[in-house]
C-alpha cells in the first residue's frame, strides 16, 4: 500500500513527541491535502487508532488526494471543503482547541500566478481562524524562512526579518506571511496561544503529480522524462528537511513551545545541482545544465536556518539525512506517476 511509508512514519513520530495534550480535543487542520497537513492528520490517525480519543476536521479547497482521503477515512475524521481565500466559507468552520494553519500555498509558481489569494489566505483567514479557537487552545501558523528574504547571511535566526519591499516579485508570499505572523503576535498579547513557524524546505512522501518545488520537479523529470534538465547553473544553496522532522518539531512548538516564532528546519545543506545530481542517481537518468541560465524571479541564493531555538528547547536530535529521505520520496513519486 503506497500509504504504508506515511503510516510508519507517523508511528515514528508519535514516539518522539508528548501528544497526550491532544486527548478529548477537536483539531482542525487547514491545508490538509498538502505534504504537512497529510502528516499531521495521519499523526492524529495514529493516535486515534491507538487509543486516544480525539476528533479532527481536514480542510481542503478541493477534492483530496486518495492518500489523503483514506487517511480522513481511517481516522473518521470530519472532511470541510472550503476556500481559504474567501472569508465566508473561511468562516464557516467549526471551532476547534487546537488549530494548525497549513493552507498557505508553499508552491512558488502556485502563490505568485495567485498573489491576491495567497495574502488573504495568510493573512484574513489566520485572523478569522485564530477567533475559532477556544479558550484555552493552541494555535500553530505556519510560516515560511521566506520572510528573511534579503538577507545575505547564513544561519538565519528569529530575531532576524528580510529587507525586501511589497514590490518584490514573491511579496504577496513574503509580506502575507509576515502579516500572518504579525496576526498571531498581536492574539498573542491577548492571552491566545498562538506560535508561528518559519518553515523552510520539508520534502518527502505525500506530494500531488505536479508539484513544482525544486526537488519534485527533478523526481518527475527523472521519472517521466529519464533525464534532468536545469534552467540554470544550480548554485543556490538549500537545506532540506524531511517531512517527519519538520512536523515533529511543529507539533512540539504547537503544543509545548515557550517562544512565539520558531525556526523549523534540516541540516541537509545541498546546492540545486547537487540535488539534481542525486536525483539523477537514485534513479539512474543524466543530469544536464544549460548553456546559458534562465533567471527564476526573486528566487533566494541561499536557504540556511538556525536552529538553536528549537533544538534546545525541544531536545531534538537524529535528523534523517538527505540520501535516506530522497530514496522514500522518490519511491512514492514512483508509484504516484505510475497511478
Amino acid at each position: 500500500m503506497q500509504n504504508d511509508v506515511i503510516a510508519c512514519d507517523a508511528a515514528a513520530l508519535c514516539e518522539r513527541v508528548k501528544l497526550g495534550g491532544l486527548r478529548d480535543k477537536t483539531v482542525l487542520v487547514t491545508g490538509a491535502s498538502g505534504l504537512l497537513g497529510t502528516y499531521f492528520l495521519a499523526t492524529l490517525a495514529h493516535l486515534k487508532q491507538n487509543g486516544v480519543p480525539l476528533q479532527a476536521i481536514a480542510q481542503v479547497r478541493s477534492e483530496p488526494a486518495p492518500h489523503t482521503a483514506e487517511i480522513i477515512q481511517r481516522g473518521g475524521f470530519q472532511l470541510a471543503q472550503a476556500n481559504m481565500a474567501d472569508p465566508e466559507e473561511c468562516s464557516s468552520l467549526p471551532s476547534a482547541d487546537v488549530i494548525i494553519h497549513a493552507a498557505g500555498y508553499a508552491q512558488p509558481a502556485i502563490f505568485m500566478a495567485n498573489p491576491v489569494a495567497t495574502f488573504q489566505v495568510n493573512t484574513t483567514a489566520t485572523a478569522t481562524l485564530l477567533q475559532k479557537l477556544r479558550p484555552g487552545g493552541s494555535f500553530l501558523y505556519l510560516s515560511s524562512s521566506e520572510v528573511y528574504s534579503g538577507l545575505n547571511k547564513p544561519h538565519l535566526s528569529e530575531s532576524d526579518i528580510g529587507t525586501t519591499t511589497p514590490l518584490h516579485p514573491r511579496a504577496c508570499y513574503i509580506e502575507g506571511q509576515r502579516g500572518g505572523e504579525t496576526i498571531c503576535n498581536a492574539y498573542r498579547t491577548q492571552g491566545v496561544r498562538a506560535v508561528s513557524a518559519r518553515l523552510a524546505l520539508a520534502y518527502g512522501p505525500g506530494t500531488r503529480k505536479g508539484d513544482k518545488r525544486a526537488m519534485n520537479s527533478f523526481i518527475e523529470k527523472a521519472l517521466c522524462h529519464g533525464k534532468i534538465e536545469l534552467m540554470d547553473a544550480g548554485q543556490a544553496i538549500r537545506t532540506y528537511c524531511y517531512v517527519t522532522d519538520a512536523v515533529e518539531l511543529m507539533w512540539q512548538a504547537a503544543l509545548h513551545g515557550t517562544q512565539p516564532v520558531y525556526n523549523i528546519g534540516g541540516h541537509s545543506t545541498v546546492t540545486i545541482g547537487e540535488l539534481a545530481r542525486l536525483v539523477g542517481q537514485i534513479v539512474g537518468v543524466p543530469v544536464s545544465f544549460p548553456a546559458r541560465a534562465a533567471e527564476v524571479a526573486g528566487a533566494p541564493t541561499e536557504v540556511q536556518l538556525d536552529l538553536t531555538r528549537p533544538e534546545t528547547e525541544f531536545k531534538k536530535t537524529g535528523y534523517l539525512g538527505l540520501e535516506d529521505g530522497l530514496r522514500a520520496t522518490v519511491e512514492w513519486q514512483r508509484h504516484l506517476y505510475r497511478a
